[in-house]
């Protein structure tokens, strides 16, 4: 444990404290010592113990309003976090969605190509048959004209 010397209002006070937070104790009474001597300063001498109430309802104040504006920004990065969250998933959902359509597309697309190729056999087939018909025909008329 160690002990920190202060002034306060022209008295000196020894306080302890845990080890390594002297600095930090000494910063704090400084601090309180600025806002009760502004106060004395604003108010005049009203008493040193209706002094220290005011300085400690001041210092109350101050750390409730701070306190509210955390509790405040938290609930702001709650909600952005939540929005975030809901803006990933919609991201996520858009993605899959995506996914799906262009496996359809493609699918789609193999459906189509698979089509083309079987009606391009069916017309050269056709185009044989139709080839065949008319050569016959033809073969057919040159009979018929050298027969007569």
């Amino acid at each position: 444990m160690a002990n920190v010397s202060i002034k306060f209002n022209n008295k000196e006070f020894l306080l302890a404290c845990e080890d390594g937070q002297e600095e930090h104790l000494e910063e704090l009474l400084i601090q309180i010592n600025k806002k009760f001597n502004n106060l004395k300063n604003d108010l005049g001498n009203l008493g040193e113990n209706k002094l220290l109430l005011i300085t400690a309802v001041k210092i109350m104040d101050e750390y409730y309003e701070t306190k509210k504006k955390v509790d405040q920004k938290k609930n702001e990065l709650n909600d952005l976090s939540n929005k975030f969250k809901e803006l990933k998933s919609l991201i996520y959902n858009y993605r899959d969605s995506k996914e799906s359509e262009i496996e359809k597309l493609n699918l789609d697309h193999e459906n189509l190509k698979q089509e083309i190729d079987n009606n391009q056999k069916k017309y050269e087939n056709l185009i044989d048959e139709a080839a065949d018909q008319i050569s016959n025909f033809v073969n057919k008329a040159k009979l018929e004209n050298i027969s007569k």
